[in-house]
């Protein structure tokens, strides 16, 4: 197949990039990256040094593309897809790309930071790096309720790549900071992420991995 994802069904940067993919209707296959695995940790980092994922292998293009921001709007310009993502409009477009970096910057990475925490080991825990991730986060969830307020998605009424970025970021944050009941309309917005078909159907690939997550 032309298109494969490289990437593991937990991973929050995944979902992204899978919710992208179910909106724009494109075959693609999807390789399981396993950092367990001697032979495919080996694999991916041979792809991409950086060994973060997710990453597109376009082969019909002879392209490799990291980053789940790049990746989408790659896939936008050279691909056939059923939805636009990202507005043709240069202002709309740009609304969306600013609310894209702020879910990846101001709710993806401050989660993520207190997610890695919990799986250091006793003596590697950093409390100080860990109340600033929360703090972060709290700040972050913050500003989601109040722009969600009266508004159906995190760009206004047309879904697009703000709200690839949302689903995961909100998804996981959740289960650190729960949204409800303090945050009735980002509580909300997670639940209408949460019914799109798009991002039902990657939390449903990610159901038999989800016991994973560290609880804490």
């Amino acid at each position: 197949m032309a298109l494969i994802l490289h990437a593991h069904p937990l991973s929050s940067f995944c979902h992204k990039a899978l919710i992208a993919l179910y909106e724009f209707g494109l075959p693609f296959e999807q390789r399981l990256v396993n950092f367990g695995d001697p032979t495919s940790a080996a694999a991916f980092r041979a792809l991409w040094p950086m060994a973060r994922m997710p990453v597109l292998e376009d082969a019909g293009r002879g392209r490799v593309v990291p980053e789940s921001s790049i990746l989408i709007e790659y896939l936008q310009i050279h691909h056939p897809v059923a939805a636009r993502l990202i507005p043709e409009d240069p202002d709309a477009a740009l609304d969306v790309r600013a609310k894209d970096r702020f879910f990846d910057l101001s709710v993806h990475v401050p989660m993520q930071k207190v997610v890695a925490d919990r799986i250091r080991p006793a003596d590697a825990k950093d409390p100080h790096g860990l109340a600033a991730a929360r703090a972060d986060l709290a700040r972050g969830l913050d500003i989601v309720e109040r722009e969600m307020a009266g508004r159906t998605w995190a760009a206004g009424e047309t879904f697009s790549l703000a709200d690839c970025a949302a689903a995961p970021a909100l998804f996981y944050a959740d289960k650190i900071t729960p949204l409800s009941p303090d945050r009735p309309n980002a509580a909300a917005y997670l639940q209408r992420l949460k019914a799109r078909p798009s991002y039902a159907r990657t939390l449903a690939e990610a159901g038999p991995y989800l016991h994973m997550f560290p609880e804490g």
